[in-house]
């Protein structure tokens, strides 16, 4: 997989490969890529009891199958200038999605957008400088692209990130 293309999140959900199942080592190494996305080959290979050939083949798999999809640092957005923190859900033109997704991730701040159910169509979470600039961008920007029928927008006060560690699971078992 292309940088490019792990920046962007990955290929596009039409065109990557079937699913392969994940043994336990796989998922040793998901973990512990979470916890550390900088981790060394061998630091990997160690903790979960493989060669470094063998780790270093099944993080290339994982990548180029589409489960790992970049490697990226977490922020603390409020010590990075980014204070206003907010979910926005809209409702949008019927079949608009891909449309409205463009103009989404172009928008500054915007760090996660999500096509849903209920009683809305997307949610977004975006983070930006000051309310001042969270206004503009709600109604500015994000009203005015021609597919949103409307916007909600909900402060987000407190975050607290829930970045894998030993005491999280993850997954249902």
């Amino acid at each position: 997989m292309s940088a490019e293309q792990m920046a962007d999140g990955g290929e596009d959900p039409g065109q990557a490969p079937p699913a392969r199942p994940l043994d336990a080592i796989d998922r040793d190494i998901l973990r512990l890529l979470q916890t550390d996305g900088r981790a060394s080959i061998r630091s990997v290979a160690d903790r979960v009891h493989v060669s470094r050939a063998n780790a270093y083949a099944r993080i290339n798999r994982l990548i180029d199958d589409g489960v790992i999809r970049g490697f990226s640092a977490r922020v603390n957005h409020e010590r990075a200038g980014q204070g206003a923190s907010a979910y926005i859900t809209l409702k949008i033109v019927q079949n608009s999605w891909r449309t409205v997704r463009e103009q989404l991730q172009a928008l500054p701040g915007a760090t996660h957008i999500a096509l849903v159910s209920g009683d809305f169509d997307v949610l977004l979470l975006v983070h930006t400088p000051d309310n001042r600039s969270l206004r503009e961008l709600v109604l500015t920007r994000i009203q005015a692209i021609p597919e949103v029928l409307s916007t909600r927008t909900l402060l987000v006060f407190e975050e607290t990130d829930l970045a894998p560690g030993p005491a999280r699971p993850t997954e249902l078992t």
